[in-house]
């Protein structure tokens, strides 16, 4: 049996009874999320299942390397872009939260270059990370760690170019949060602009 439609009839056999009514209401009254989280494409980092989070909970934008471009209103394509705009200005999330990870391949991308079979895209996307790389330094041990990190950090800042969101800050109508998710460990930990900190 494909194995999504067999998890789909586990989901309307097991879940689906417990959880009809939250379905049923955010289906009637919308949905009105309080966190926005840009997250890793990374099938490994899922942040509702980190966050156990329920439907409703979460309105999430996933992409290689949880990288959050610079602001830029033009005429190319930015998905991850306008899903902040619909967060930000149409729902008016309370929090935004960049959720990096460990082991992740978009950062290595960006410390040693892409694969070979993914220049059409992915080599112009990781180069957003470079002042990351940058940032981490030369010294090669733990120098995917570091730009881990830096990548976390480098993805708050880009946010605050974003008008509306920098105006939201400012008006403490927003917060936003850094975070990495050690996939090794299932260890989470709170990313500021120069500190580190393990959550619980």
């Amino acid at each position: 049996m494909d194995p999504l439609i067999e998890g789909y009839r586990k989901f309307r056999a097991e879940i689906w009874p417990t959880e009809r009514a939250r379905y049923e209401a955010l289906a009637h009254w919308g949905q009105s999320p309080e966190t926005m989280v840009i997250a890793c494409s990374d099938s490994r980092v899922d942040p509702q299942t980190i966050f156990a989070a329920v439907p409703g909970e979460l309105f999430v934008v996933r992409n290689v390397a949880a990288l959050v471009p610079p602001y830029a209103p033009d005429i190319g394509y930015h998905g991850t872009s306008a899903a902040l705009e619909f967060g930000v200005r149409v729902l008016k999330v309370a929090r935004l939260v960049v959720l990096g990870h460990g082991q992740c391949g978009g950062v290595r991308a960006m410390a040693y270059g892409p694969p070979p079979q993914a220049q059409d895209f992915v080599a112009s996307w990781v180069d957003i990370g470079q002042p990351a790389v940058e940032a981490a330094g030369d010294a090669q041990d733990g120098r995917l760690s570091r730009i881990e990190v830096e990548v976390v950090r480098l993805s708050l800042r880009n946010l605050m170019t974003f008008p509306w969101i920098a105006e939201a800050v400012a008006g403490r109508r927003l917060a936003l949060q850094g975070y990495l998710f050690d996939v090794h460990t299932g260890v989470l930990t709170s990313v500021g602009e120069d500190s580190l900190a393990a959550v619980g």
